[in-house]
């Protein structure tokens, strides 16, 4: 998960290319094709095993890409650092929030990230409409 982190730090210009458009990167070199196709391969065996580890969290990996945005802006040069670092954050929140909510029983850390995430997303679908 480092060394695939260490690679898509290495791979932020390509990335904010992306975000100008397919044609735009192409225009500039990019051969979009391979580049999604191998980001594809890095993120699916990062995201593998993080959830083998960790096992499934749910809506963290898809709430902090979209939270770091509104914060920071697109730019992957800060979005990348930020996300992860804001990602550990909130779980370390949700983690104690489910070990002292119901105090001595433990609810699973899961329940508190998709109460979280679940509003966000209806939010998050309603602003952009």
């Amino acid at each position: 998960v480092l060394a695939g982190t260490a690679v898509l730090l290495g791979v932020c210009r390509p990335l904010n290319l992306l975000l100008a458009g397919e044609e735009a990167a192409v225009s500039l070199g990019l051969d979009v094709h391979r580049f999604r196709a191998g980001l594809f391969v890095l993120v699916a065996m990062m995201i593998g095993t993080v959830v083998a580890v960790s096992g499934a969290i749910g809506f963290v990996g898809l709430i902090m890409p979209h939270v770091v945005r509104l914060l920071v802006g697109a730019d992957h040069r800060r979005a990348l650092p930020a996300t992860a670092l804001l990602g550990a954050a909130f779980l370390i929140m949700a983690d104690l929030v489910a070990r002292t909510l119901i105090t001595p029983e433990e609810i699973p850390v899961g329940i508190v990230t998709a109460l979280v995430g679940g509003p966000f997303f209806l939010w998050l679908m309603r602003r952009r409409t």
